[in-house]
């Protein structure tokens, strides 16, 4: 177990490079054993398996990454977390460390280090957690379970079903691609400096393929973020503002899906997106049709 999960290991790591944590940067380390056993316990790591960590931070979690798994890549976006990286991995010949900017990075190639078997672990930055997120499983980065620590309201995003406030097009987006679920919540106290708000360690497992048949997943996904885009209007009237059509084409679409076009996007499950994507197709301009699931998905 990393000797750097405690808050005085931690705090004694930046004294020692004249560091503090940049809440600009969405900087919080974590300081418990406790919950660094449960990140790793829903990781189910072996020899076999390569990890993509995002925001390593100080070595915390990526040196007890390293102790389990056959090759770590670590991704760090600020330059002067480095030197204590390095020395917190530096008994590992298994980590790849790589500086910058995740998203803006090539993923494909960073995952390409890894074996075969892969995942990713990692305690997000809360600034960019959606985005990342996003990014992981819109492409074929063949990775299978990510295990990922984020804000308490994005896990809830993530698992939520259709018809509550917490449902949204991220949810949609996720449950899309992966089989999201909650492995624990955890309290500011965890980490250092502690967050304003509570955290979870959300486990999606990636699908082989997605639970719906759509014609279009670019189309979809420019549906179902219409859809929430003004969420408290109806169907017809959210979807042919943001789609530039006739309401009455929106109406003809669900009447063909069997949907009410009275309703509103937040009470449509996967499979009813998937249907009214599909009979919308024929009415959507294709220049429209060109925008996939997106950063600002929410």
């Amino acid at each position: 177990m990393s000797d750097l999960a405690t808050p005085a290991a931690t705090a004694r790591v930046l004294r020692a490079y004249g560091l503090r944590p940049r809440r600009r940067l969405g900087q919080h380390f974590l300081v418990s054993r406790s919950v660094l056993e449960r990140i790793l316990e829903a990781a189910a790591l072996s020899p076999d398996d390569g990890v993509l960590e995002i925001g390593a931070g100080i070595g915390t979690l990526t040196a007890a990454l390293a102790a389990r798994a056959g090759a770590v890549v670590a991704v760090e976006s600020d330059a002067g977390l480095l030197p204590p990286l390095r020395e917190a991995v530096a008994a590992f010949p298994n980590v790849a460390l790589v500086q910058g900017d995740i998203l803006a990075l090539d993923l494909p190639d960073l995952v390409d280090r890894l074996p075969v078997s892969r995942k990713s672990v990692s305690n997000l930055p809360y600034n960019i957690a959606s985005p990342v997120i996003l990014a992981l499983l819109e492409r074929p980065l063949g990775l299978r379970r990510l295990v990922l620590t984020v804000q308490r309201e994005v896990a809830d995003r993530l698992v939520a079903p259709p018809g509550g406030k917490d449902y949204g097009a991220l949810s949609v987006a996720v449950q899309y691609r992966a089989a999201a679920s909650i492995a624990g919540r955890i309290g500011p106290g965890a980490f250092y400096p502690p967050p304003e708000v509570d955290s979870a360690i959300v486990v999606l497992n990636t699908l082989q393929r997605p639970p719906v048949a759509v014609a279009d997943e670019a189309l979809l996904f420019r549906v179902v973020r219409g859809g929430f885009a003004q969420r408290r209007k109806t169907l017809r009237n959210a979807l042919a503002a943001a789609l530039a059509i006739a309401p009455a084409a929106v109406a003809s679409a669900a009447a063909e899906a069997r949907i009410d076009p009275l309703r509103r996007a937040e009470t449509l499950d996967l499979e009813e997106f998937a249907r009214l994507t599909n009979a919308l197709a024929p009415a959507i301009p294709a220049k429209v049709k060109s925008a996939g699931p997106g950063k600002n998905t929410r």
